[in-house]
């Protein structure tokens, strides 16, 4: 089998698995509880927090934990927004985000916010002198990715973190998901305000996330409840997950240092490899993520691609996980290419540093037997 479906999901590290069976077997109690079996739990809590924390440079008050991605952005997004709409009620995202942003400005549209979405280059990615021309006296929130989880384009985030500094009263919102672990990013130089960051996307547990929010930044909670992450995030917190967050978050970012290379190289492979097998269209920037490679070979559905890899043992993905299922064209490679049929025909292949040179020039291979394959059926 060779995996290449790491940006909807990673295999958890070993490690993470055992911290999460110690911590569910011997510390099991409610952090919210008094008595000595809940305070043990409240303690790894408080530890987790600060090592994260300390992971990502910033502060433990400002480490706040979620159920991943999803929860993260949607909380970061609506929370903002309802909290700060006394200042004003535009808000600016791209037109090329994960759909748990996408859907949450639709949310707020409905509520009577106006939205501004961003338009992307060919390469994927969004101008800042575009945003600096969508900003507005009642502009509240911009929120950008700093991956896209399709094709893998890296947006300027630190610029625009600079250009964002000039409006004190503009809170700043990146979702961080593909991009920890794999592509650095300084919250503090940024200028980051919030960021998403989910556990199964670095080797850790699904059902695992963190929301950085900077000290002093107000956010409406979506839970009402115990009051539990300082009033962000009602829900008694899982604490056995958490510290399996950590441990994935520490490991993932040592290896984004030990084997940065490799996956670049990888990534290489895949890169000129599907650029000399006929009709396929790379989609990906030149200068993307190391991890992720989208092209398309037009004139062919994703699913029947998908599925025929399959049976040659090797794991992609069409659009991202959560739009799969809707068999709908890559909105991201629409966005770029303007071509319908460019986007209908989308696979997606991530990495991670697990993977091996010798399966991306045997996946390579199986790629073009199965292109060739399939076309000359549609024949």
């Amino acid at each position: 089998m060779i995996y290449l479906d790491n940006s909807a999901t990673t295999k958890p590290y070993p490690e993470v698995i055992e911290s999460f069976v110690k911590v569910s077997t011997d510390y099991f109690g409610n952090p919210s509880s008094l008595h000595g079996i809940g305070t043990q739990a409240e303690k790894l809590l408080s530890t987790a927090r600060k090592q994260i924390a300390d992971l990502l440079k910033v502060k433990s008050a400002e480490v706040f934990f979620t159920s991943g991605g999803t929860e993260g952005n949607n909380l970061a997004i609506k929370g903002a927004a309802l909290a700060n709409q006394n200042r004003g009620k535009h808000i600016i995202t791209t037109s090329i985000e994960h759909p748990s942003v996408m859907e949450a400005f639709q949310v707020l549209s409905e509520q009577g916010f106006a939205v501004t979405y961003l338009p992307v280059d060919a390469t994927g990615r969004v101008s800042v002198v575009d945003l600096e021309k969508a900003l507005r006296e009642d502009t509240i929130l911009v929120s950008i990715m700093h991956v896209n989880n399709e094709v893998g384009s890296i947006q300027p985030i630190a610029e625009i973190g600079e250009l964002l500094k000039q409006y004190p009263q503009i809170l700043f919102h990146v979702d961080h998901v593909q991009g920890i672990g794999k592509v650095d990013l300084s919250l503090i130089d940024a200028g980051i305000d919030l960021c998403t960051i989910s556990g199964h996307k670095l080797h850790g547990l699904k059902g695992t996330g963190v929301l950085y929010i900077r000290q002093g930044v107000r956010i409406a909670p979506l839970f009402s409840g115990g009051n539990q992450e300082g009033q962000f995030r009602s829900g008694t917190e899982n604490v056995a997950g958490i510290v399996a967050l950590a441990k994935a978050m520490r490991i993932s970012l040592n290896n984004c240092v030990l084997y940065a290379h490799k996956l670049k190289e990888i990534r290489t492979v895949f890169y000129h490899g599907l650029q000399e097998i006929d009709g396929v269209q790379v989609n990906s920037p030149v200068d993307g993520a190391p991890h992720i490679i989208n092209f398309s070979v037009p004139g062919l559905k994703s699913e029947v691609l998908l599925h025929e890899l399959e049976t040659e043992g090797v794991y992609v993905s069409t659009t991202s996980a959560c739009s799969s299922k809707k068999r709908t064209a890559s909105k991201t490679v629409l966005e770029m290419y303007r071509n319908q049929e460019r986007a209908e025909s989308v696979i997606r292949i991530s990495t991670s540093f697990h993977n091996e040179i010798e399966e991306a020039k045997q996946a390579i291979d199986a790629i073009g037997r199965a292109v060739a394959k399939l076309e000359k059926v549609m024949r």
